[in-house]
C-alpha cells in the first residue's frame, strides 16, 4: 500500500512566489485591465444586457462619452477578448464573447476556491509544486 503525503502549503508569500498553480494562469492582466475602467464597464453591461451585437453609434448612445472615444474603448475591449467585433460594410458590431469571458472568470473563481483554506481537503494548497 502507497502512502499519500499530503501537500503543504509554502510557509511564505515569497516562497509561494517560486510556484506555479492554476491561479497564476488565471489571472490574466489584459482582461482584468480591460475590465477595470468605469466607461469600458458601463459599455459591456450595455451590449450584455441588449443581448445582441450592437453598433459602436448605438453604444456610444447609452453613455455621455464621445463617440471617437466609445469606439476606442470597444475596440480595447475586442482585443482582450470580453468582445467580438463583426465589420458589416462601413458599420463595426460588437458582441459580449459570454462563453469565452464565463470561462475566463470561472477558471479563475476555480483556482482562487483550490487555493482557499476552507476549500476542502487540499487544505489551501493551491501550489502544484512546480517552480514558474
Amino acid at each position: 500500500m502507497t502512502q499519500v503525503r499530503k501537500r503543504r502549503p509554502p510557509a511564505t508569500p515569497k516562497q509561494a512566489a517560486g510556484y506555479c498553480g492554476p491561479v497564476d494562469d488565471s489571472l490574466d492582466p489584459v482582461l482584468f485591465k480591460a475590465l477595470s475602467d468605469p466607461t469600458r464597464k458601463s459599455l459591456i453591461a450595455c451590449i450584455a444586457k441588449c443581448g445582441r451585437g450592437c453598433s459602436v453609434g448605438e453604444v456610444a448612445e447609452c453613455c455621455s462619452v464621445d463617440f471617437s472615444v466609445v469606439s476606442r474603448h470597444l475596440a480595447l475591449l475586442a482585443r482582450s477578448g470580453v468582445l467580438e467585433a463583426k465589420k458589416e460594410g462601413r458599420t463595426m458590431y460588437y458582441r459580449v464573447r459570454y462563453a469565452e469571458l464565463c470561462r475566463s472568470l470561472r477558471s479563475l473563481a476555480d483556482a482562487l476556491e483550490e487555493c482557499c483554506p476552507q476549500a476542502g481537503a487540499k487544505g489551501g494548497a493551491c501550489s502544484n509544486g512546480k517552480c514558474c
